[in-house]
């Protein structure tokens, strides 16, 4: 076999046409085996040009009307694919486009509620805080009423003509341990 191109399309030719001979009579009648080997030999130096010529003459054999034909369909096959990638490119692009907002507007929803989330948790900890404040401010009078009872029973048990008073001193009260 050997190769040929015509008009950018390659294809193989084999190097024995007469074995093909018989199932092409078109190209039998009037076209001799030997023009078919000089189109598709690259190193032929061209001295058959009225052999080029009758080619031409013969309408359906002629490349040039089918050649251009060809080219147009076949340009119009690569516009036609250009535009339908196009399309799909523009249609990849928006649902791309509309996947990153979907995610950008979950994410904001998210955010939304994480604050809201965090306001929340900042008025408990204040309140628990408050309560905290409240509880340490009630300790602390307690404690200082608890001092001053002492104080008082102190003062009762010594100044007591009674001597029974003056044993309470040993009974310490049940108080948690002071922190």
């Amino acid at each position: 076999m050997q190769p040929g191109e015509v008009t950018g399309l390659q294809y193989l030719i084999p190097s024995n046409l007469s074995a093909y001979a018989n199932n092409f009579p078109m190209a039998q009648n009037n076209l001799p085996m030997v023009q078919l080997n000089q189109f598709s030999n690259p190193l032929h130096n061209f001295q058959g040009t009225t052999q080029i010529q009758d080619f031409n003459r013969h309408p359906c054999l002629s490349s040039y009307s089918t050649s251009d034909e060809a080219d147009e369909q076949q340009q119009s096959l690569i516009n036609e694919r250009k535009q339908r990638r196009m399309i799909s490119n523009r249609e990849s692009a928006r649902r791309s486009r509309m996947r990153k907002q979907k995610h950008l507007d979950e994410l904001w929803s998210q955010v939304v509620w994480l604050r809201n989330e965090n306001h929340q948790l900042i008025d408990k900890l204040n309140q628990v805080s408050d309560c905290h404040d409240k509880v340490v401010q009630e300790n602390a009078q307690l404690k200082e009423q608890t001092s001053k009872l002492r104080q008082m029973l102190t003062e009762l048990q010594v100044n007591s003509p009674y001597p029974n008073f003056r044993e309470i001193e040993d009974i310490t009260p049940n108080t948690p341990s002071e922190s």
